[in-house]
């Protein structure tokens, strides 16, 4: 018994060391920690963010992956372009057949209002014959007719001259033929009229939305292809900066100007 006492007497100095140097070694940390509260926390932070920060296989495939979208963007913007200069082509095309359909509605107003001013006027007066109605019927249809390959009257219209129908009667005097006639012309160069400007105005808003869409899409490439890779994630944790007061302001990233690629003339 005593002599196993006598052992741990003899174990008990060095123990005490063992204790005293374990003591010293937390004092030293728990000192350094409140001497640099802020070593602890960057330590631990730029581990964090170092391991949030992308491999750089990771970063290769997102730069390819984005030159891969900014091509295809690239590709669609050139295939909207030439849509817009279809779209353009086809608006300027509607405004010459607006302009030619006005044209011929002035020409056959004019000729309204001359024959108007003519049908007011005493009309001579002709011997009633079969040869004067043979006569005045053949100047009704041929007067139709030209009227017909001019593409003023419609083929039913001409069909109701040909079968004197509908108020088309070969016994009228041609003056008051031809007056029906470009009245007749009138009125469908009118409705021909609307209907192109109805079609004109339809192709000018398409070219619009396709110049837009072209636009967009250009822009769209423009940024993909010049859009810089981040070099640095956003860490989980903020990283203190002991150096800046609070006051100062934080410096923001640099704006990058979008640039506007010239669109193709439509």
């Amino acid at each position: 018994m005593q002599t196993v006492f006598s052992s741990v007497l003899l174990d008990v100095p060095a123990a005490a060391v063992i204790w005293l140097a374990l003591l010293v070694v937390v004092a030293v940390a728990v000192g350094a920690l409140v001497a640099r509260p802020d070593w602890l926390r960057s330590t631990v932070a730029g581990r964090i963010r170092q391991a949030a920060m992308p491999s750089h296989l990771e970063l290769a495939e997102e730069e390819r992956e984005r030159i891969r979208y900014a091509d295809e963007v690239a590709v669609a913007a050139e295939r909207a372009g030439a849509t817009a200069a279809r779209r353009r082509a086809e608006w300027l095309a509607a405004q010459e057949e607006v302009e030619a359909a006005w044209a011929a509605y002035e020409t056959a107003e004019a000729d309204v209002r001359r024959l108007s001013a003519a049908a007011a006027m005493p009309l001579p007066q002709t011997a009633q014959t079969p040869s004067e109605y043979a006569d005045r019927e053949r100047f009704l249809h041929r007067t139709a007719l030209d009227a017909y390959w001019r593409k003023e009257i419609s083929v039913e219209q001409l069909s109701d001259v040909f079968a004197h129908r509908n108020g088309w009667d070969p016994r009228r005097h041609p003056v008051e033929q031809e007056l029906l006639l470009r009245q007749a012309a009138r009125n469908n160069l009118a409705e021909r009229h609307r209907v192109a400007v109805e079609r004109e105005r339809a192709a000018w808003r398409a070219a619009e939305l396709a110049v837009a869409s072209a636009r967009s899409l250009r822009d769209e490439a423009y940024v993909a292809r010049n859009r810089q890779p981040e070099e640095e994630v956003e860490s989980v944790l903020p990283l203190p900066d002991s150096g800046r007061s609070a006051a100062e302001p934080t410096r923001d990233a640099p704006t990058v100007a979008r640039g506007r690629a010239a669109v193709a003339a439509y």
